[in-house]
């Protein structure tokens, strides 16, 4: 199956206003008070103090991102990440939702704008300059959702009218930069999966004389392999064999486990590691 046919490229653009303002007056004073060098310290004020309201914006962004980032794999430095179609429609609704919902927050802090800017005069003090706020619909274009779907171009697809050297050698560039791209777009399975086995090595390993020690086991030990075990069956879009099979091993492994078996026996935990251990040391990471 070719990539080209397989992913697509998606990009999301989430801006949040920071809503902080250097305080120069307010710097020149801590550094002179503490008898300090130019540049020793910085006051920056936080326009929004005594509301939670734009953090909240600013936290659920990066809940996004984050989601974003776990269905999809890297190709361009910090811009479009590649996305399985088998995961298109799925991503897509999501992402509605998310956007969606981005921006009734970003419509509800923008209703309450005004108020929230004398409740930071109540908090600020002395601090407070009305000239730092921008007006309403200044700090409206300072929030923006954006998704843009675009194909996977095949290596060497230039279509200029250049010499031909010169599109034999933007070909050859291309086809190698695709080349690397999709060697680290495949790394990041491969990480994933080693990083969710090492850290199931390590949560059932008991350590001798730790007996009246009681671990805390929590489900994600479970549902963490399980869920990964199910994406990468999307993310592995070059049908690599031993990916899949490294999958499937865990998959395997995780059937039938119980979390407050887990808790309960020393020699469940012990069986589980010995299959995690065999597939940390089957596999070349």
């Amino acid at each position: 199956m070719s990539i080209t046919s397989s992913s697509v490229l998606v990009e999301m653009n989430i801006s949040v206003w920071t809503a902080n303002k250097l305080d120069k007056s307010a710097t020149e004073k801590v550094v002179t008070d503490n008898a300090a060098v130019q540049n020793a310290a910085q006051v920056r004020k936080n326009l929004m103090a005594g509301t939670t309201l734009r953090k909240d914006i600013a936290d659920y962004a990066a809940s996004c991102r984050l989601w974003h980032n776990t269905r999809t794999l890297p190709w361009a430095d910090k811009g479009a990440r590649l996305l399985p179609t088998s995961l298109f429609m799925d991503y897509k609704s999501e992402a509605n939702v998310r956007r969606d919902m981005f921006n009734k927050m970003v419509d509800n802090f923008i209703i309450q704008y005004p108020a929230l800017v004398q409740t930071a005069n109540n908090y600020l003090g002395t601090l407070f300059n009305p000239n730092d706020y921008p007006g309403v619909d200044e700090v409206r274009s300072k929030f923006g959702f954006k998704l843009v779907f675009s194909p996977v171009a095949e290596a060497g697809d230039f279509r200029l009218q250049v010499a031909e050297q010169d599109l034999q050698d933007l070909r050859e560039q291309y086809e190698s930069s695709f080349k690397d791209r999709l060697a680290d777009a495949m790394r990041e399975p491969w990480d994933r999966l080693h990083k969710t086995l090492t850290s199931m090595s390590q949560k059932l390993t008991d350590v001798e004389g730790d007996e009246d020690t009681k671990k805390r086991y929590h489900d994600t030990l479970i549902t963490n392999a399980q869920s990964l075990c199910a994406m990468l069956t999307h993310l592995n879009v070059t049908k690599d064999p031993k990916l899949e099979q490294a999958r499937r091993d865990l998959e395997v492994t995780m059937l039938g486990a119980d979390i407050d078996v887990i808790k309960d026996s020393a020699d469940v935990r012990r069986d589980m590691k010995s299959k995690v251990d065999a597939i940390l040391k089957q596999y070349e990471w």
